[in-house]
């Protein structure tokens, strides 16, 4: 089976862009061309692109993603500094979800400060901004 550019991203719902831009940085292989000089995609890189896609829906970064699949294409190694990447990830998701979670409580207590009226009253703005040095 040989797929066109096009073809491998609608398959793995990638834009062309970001493909073209995972091959210059080496987590996609060059592909093979056709005599026409068009790439030409198997099922290797439809599979690899499916797991970058994967773990970059998982919020993974791209330089963790690298060791991921470095750490698949040796099928014979421990788990472990898998389960040691995830779970470091994980950690980060959680930091991200308390940082967001204080973020709503402080912007819904501005919100409820607010009293109406005209804007030089307006209590968002006051907590916006700068508070001079006293």
């Amino acid at each position: 089976m040989a797929l066109t550019i096009g073809e491998l991203g609608k398959a793995t719902d990638t834009k062309v862009e970001t493909i073209r831009y995972y091959e210059r940085i080496s987590l996609l292989p060059k592909p093979l061309r056709t005599a026409g000089n068009y790439r030409a995609y198997g099922e290797t890189e439809l599979g690899r692109l499916s797991f970058i896609r994967r773990a970059r829906d998982l919020g993974f970064p791209l330089d963790q993603v690298r060791a991921l699949l470095s750490l698949s294409d040796d099928r014979t190694r421990d788990c472990a500094t898998v389960d040691a990447l995830a779970r470091d990830h994980l950690a980060e998701v959680e930091r991200k979800i308390a940082d967001l979670t204080a973020l709503r409580r402080e912007l819904a207590e501005v919100i409820g400060s607010c009293r109406g009226g005209t804007v030089a009253d307006c209590r968002i703005i006051e907590a916006l901004a700068p508070h001079p040095a006293e």
